[in-house]
């Protein structure tokens, strides 16, 4: 891999362990731009690589990541391209996380939010902080939660607690997150780094191939719904760009209000 093509990402090597960390603290990892760019594609270029087999993702600072960036939400009122990039490089993330056939661990070092969580949520085994806190907040912003939650959130704790969850932007913390199946363990943040060094011991005892395929083949239904559910959420996603709902959404957060939805 060439590192250097991924200013936003920070990568170190332990053996066959690729730890790569979202490196934009100074704004809580938020997705956008550039760094969205990168993101669409770097888990094509971790699957290629030859000098790993099991990955490794966390976040620099106090977030895993808080999703995705209001300025650049902004920018599509005017500019209808930008909201076409990123339907598109969002199906590529989600794509990516699948199509890797290396086991990734998600060390979730603080709040995962909107994109941010759906990232998480995809990886393979999920041991987050028990200070971290999850939710994917688009429908509080006039969003439809298309870029991969309404994929992932379903297959994780069934399709009544998903609704609760994608339907209110609820947040919900570790703890929970742990019991009701969203993700592997919450562990105090003092234990983060050995329990994450203890997965990676346990997957890397197993048959690398082996490990690789059998996550592949588990993959395969999730890969299927994918086809559907990705391109029904980007339309959706795209139709509610265009709404007045979100130009509120967004007027609302600069004018330091709860915004007032009228649903068109």
């Amino acid at each position: 891999m060439k590192f250097s093509e991924y200013p936003n990402l920070q990568f170190e090597r332990n053996g066959r362990v690729l730890k790569v960390t979202l490196n934009r603290p100074e704004k809580l990892n938020s997705i956008s731009g550039e760094f969205h760019t990168e993101m669409a594609r770097v888990f094509v270029d971790i699957a290629a690589d030859p000098e790993s087999d099991i990955i490794v993702l966390t976040g620099a600072g106090r977030a895993f990541s808080a999703g995705g960036d209001l300025d650049v939400l902004e920018s599509t009122l005017t500019e209808p391209n930008v909201m076409y990039e990123l339907l598109r490089e969002a199906r590529s993330i989600v794509m990516g996380l699948l199509d890797c056939d290396k086991p990734i661990i998600c060390r979730l070092n603080g709040d995962a939010i909107g994109l941010g969580a759906t990232i998480a949520l995809f990886c393979d085994v999920i041991i987050a902080s028990d200070q971290a806190r999850i939710c994917d907040p688009h429908v509080r912003v006039g969003l439809v939660a298309g870029d991969g939650g309404a994929l992932i959130w379903p297959q994780l704790i069934g399709y009544a607690r998903a609704k609760q969850y994608l339907l209110t932007g609820d947040m919900l913390d570790a703890r929970t997150a742990q019991q009701i199946g969203l993700i592997t363990a919450a562990v105090p943040e003092a234990e983060l780094d050995r329990t994450v060094e203890e997965w990676v011991a346990r997957l890397a005892r197993n048959s690398p191939l082996a490990v690789r395929w059998t996550k592949a083949t588990i993959n395969t239904g999730l890969k299927q719904l994918a086809g559907s559910i990705l391109d029904t959420g980007a339309a959706y996603e795209g139709m509610s760009f265009r709404t007045d709902d979100l130009s509120e959404s967004l007027r609302s957060v600069r004018e330091k209000r709860k915004p007032v939805f009228k649903g068109r």
